[in-house]
């Protein structure tokens, strides 16, 4: 099976001057984790997750009002073609450490392809296991249990 038979084909994008908190609305109204970021002719740049609005924009207190997403961005983020056959894209999502992959042809975003994606099609189970599998091996647990640290602003 091929990732063009699997892909979303609605594709929400941004691009690098839009600012975070539009990027945050955008993933919040239309449910996502990931959004590509890509110039105005639909040429991949970069992706922008919730985590990446969390960890350098948010947490180091900056306006997300006035941060660009390209100032947050993942600049280097894998993807995959429309005509890689599936197991090539859990392998990528594996290696990558991802859930979520744009779909690239001819330099530009035509789709995007998910872990859920993946594990919701027959017959694509067993690479969707083991493509999480290889995320969750890269998933780094604190060997103690975590504490509660005390937000600097609480302090008097």
């Amino acid at each position: 099976m091929l990732v063009k038979d699997l892909m979303t084909t609605q594709v929400v994008t941004i691009t690098p001057g839009e600012s975070t908190a539009l990027a945050a609305r955008l993933l919040s109204r239309y449910d996502l984790g990931a959004l590509p970021v890509c110039q105005n002719d639909g040429r991949l740049r970069g992706i922008v997750t919730d985590r990446d609005l969390v960890l350098r924009c948010l947490a180091p207190g900056e306006n997300p009002e006035r941060v660009p997403v390209g100032d947050i961005m993942t600049r280097t983020c894998a993807w995959v073609s429309p005509r890689a056959n599936v197991e090539e894209a859990a392998r990528v999502m594996a290696e990558a450490q991802v859930r979520r992959l744009p779909v690239v042809e001819d330099r530009k975003v035509v789709g995007m392809l998910s872990l859920g994606d993946l594990a919701r099609s027959r017959g694509c189970e067993m690479e969707a296991g083991e493509a999480l599998a290889e995320i969750a091996r890269g998933i780094k647990r604190p060997a103690v249990p975590p504490r509660r640290l005390k937000d600097p602003a609480e302090e008097t």
